[in-house]
């Protein structure tokens, strides 16, 4: 197997990133991104996918989370893009569902890496709380919120060419729900971005992801 890591470097104006990430690490985690919850999230991604990711960001967090959320987000989704190559070999698919405390059922996510970036989200009953953006972006204990959150899922889908489905069980606290949500994501992508020994070529009858 090739080696499969790669690195991004994203400068703007408002924020300046270094992301890199190899597929087939251990789960060492090297992140620095000025949103300690953030940190936290991707420390969780890389430790339960089995990746080793570095995320150096400067951001302009005197204003808001937003501009460095979003450009984290961005510069993953572009390394794990760059890093999986031709895609030759990969299972493609995959499905988690990881609980946390209330959040007994937890978060479901269903994955395809397609190469067509898109991110949607599924509420249930217990769980209609997400759909009231006043709810919704009540913060945790960090002061990261579920829409701060929703919007690095929806930017690292795309940036990574992914079909990207979180579909919300149960849950009451939104650090649990975010939480589990990461670790779902990790899990899948760990099944999804493998190799299995048995396919040959791109897993696509037509000849390309």
């Amino acid at each position: 197997m090739k080696n499969r890591k790669a690195a991004i470097k994203r400068k703007t104006k408002e924020t300046d990133i270094r992301a890199s990430v190899n597929l087939d690490g251990s789960g060492k985690a090297t992140v620095r991104t000025g949103l300690r919850f953030l940190d936290h999230m991707l420390e969780s991604l890389a430790k339960h996918g089995l990746f080793d990711i570095e995320v150096r960001a400067q951001g302009d967090l005197d204003i808001d989370s937003h501009h460095t959320n979003e450009d984290v987000a961005i510069a993953l989704g572009e390394a794990f893009k760059k890093a999986l190559g031709d895609k030759k070999g990969i299972r493609r698919f995959a499905d988690f569902r990881a609980p946390l405390d209330e959040a007994l059922a937890g978060v479901r996510v269903s994955l395809d890496l397609s190469g067509r970036g898109s991110f949607h989200m599924h509420t249930q009953v217990k769980t209609r709380w997400l759909d009231h953006p006043a709810l919704r972006a009540k913060p945790n204990s960090m002061n990261y919120t579920f829409a701060d959150a929703k919007h690095f899922w929806e930017s690292f889908a795309d940036h990574m060419g992914i079909t990207l489905h979180a579909d919300f069980i149960s849950g009451e606290q939104p650090h649990h729900v975010i939480e589990a949500t990461f670790k779902s994501l990790a899990k899948a992508l760990d099944w999804a971005t493998g190799v299995d020994e048995r396919a040959k070529g791109i897993p696509s009858t037509k000849g390309m992801l």
